[in-house]
């Protein structure tokens, strides 16, 4: 039986929204309003599980249109559980099981009528390390628009479009028919941005993306986030909190709760704010020890 996916689900060209130019962003996140005014992503009372085990509790967090949102904290908080909830990637761990709501423009992405498939459209993600597939430059990016029937007028355009979108252009013009194995690591990194970007999606997700990256990748890494971010929104995940002071909007600080019996830690939303008031002025004072390094 052939079920009816919402809107924002299709598996064609992007939805009339989508396709609307971007509103101009404050530059700073000082400017910015102390609640995302036009959320895209809203996580509500979110708790996720891989078995019996209650990995992430009660986490309430919006992520802001044309804006760039940071997850920091201690390793083993949930920060990259709740992110891969956000395109339910935690659908691929047969023990995984979400409580609570994730919507994507008012939609419950967890809703049984949606088609995971078609939320990973328009919720990319970029993982931790470069994955480029075993192909050429010009198929790692041609791939997903392939294999999920997209309408295309020209591959080749298509192509071009996404690598200069990821800032890759210039360097691999020439050989887009060589392995992308032959690529550096930062190279590969931002052909995966393109990759992601190839099947237009609305909301870009990146796992650590520059944790396996030399400095100077890194930095081009970011400059490209800030590029993107004024047609896109961005959620990251990092260890690197000076990173998250650089490029972030907004940024919300995890922390873990050790259960007294079993001594298994279960992820915290300890606060969420303005980058600037994070870094500059948090409310909590977990929040405070995390960042002037008193744990962590």
């Amino acid at each position: 039986m052939t079920t009816t996916k919402p809107a924002y689900f299709s598996t064609g060209s992007q939805t009339e929204e989508h396709a609307e130019a971007p509103a101009e962003r404050p530059r700073t996140s000082a400017q910015l309003p102390a609640l995302p005014p036009d959320p895209v992503i809203v996580a509500d009372n979110l708790n996720v599980y891989y078995g019996n085990f209650h990995a992430v509790h009660d986490v309430n967090l919006a992520f802001g249109r044309n804006e760039i949102t940071a997850m920091i904290g201690p390793s083993g908080c949930g920060k990259s559980t709740v992110l891969r909830c956000l395109n339910r990637m935690n659908d691929l761990v047969p023990s995984a099981h979400v409580k609570g709501k994730v919507t994507y423009h008012g939609q419950n992405i967890y809703d049984p009528k949606v088609d995971p498939i078609a939320v990973r459209q328009n919720i990319g993600m970029v993982f931790q390390k470069p994955n480029p597939f075993p192909k050429s430059i010009y198929d790692n990016i041609a791939y997903g628009p392939r294999v999920t029937g997209m309408k295309v007028d020209s591959m080749d355009a298509l192509v071009e479009e996404a690598l200069r979108g990821a800032a890759l252009w210039d360097e691999v013009k020439d050989k887009l028919k060589q392995s992308a194995y032959g690529l550096s690591g930062g190279q590969q990194q931002r052909l995966c941005i393109a990759r992601t970007i190839a099947t237009k999606p609305d909301v870009i997700l990146m796992d650590e993306p520059c944790s396996a990256l030399d400095p100077i990748a890194t930095a081009r890494i970011e400059d490209l986030m800030h590029e993107l971010r004024s047609s896109y929104t961005i959620v990251i995940v990092t260890h690197n909190m000076q990173q998250a002071a650089r490029v972030a909007d907004r940024t919300a600080f995890f922390t873990a709760r050790p259960d007294e019996t079993t001594g298994n830690r279960t992820g915290l939303l300890v606060e969420f704010d303005k980058t600037s008031v994070i870094f500059k002025n948090p409310q909590d004072p977990r929040t405070e020890d995390y960042i002037t390094g008193r744990f962590g």
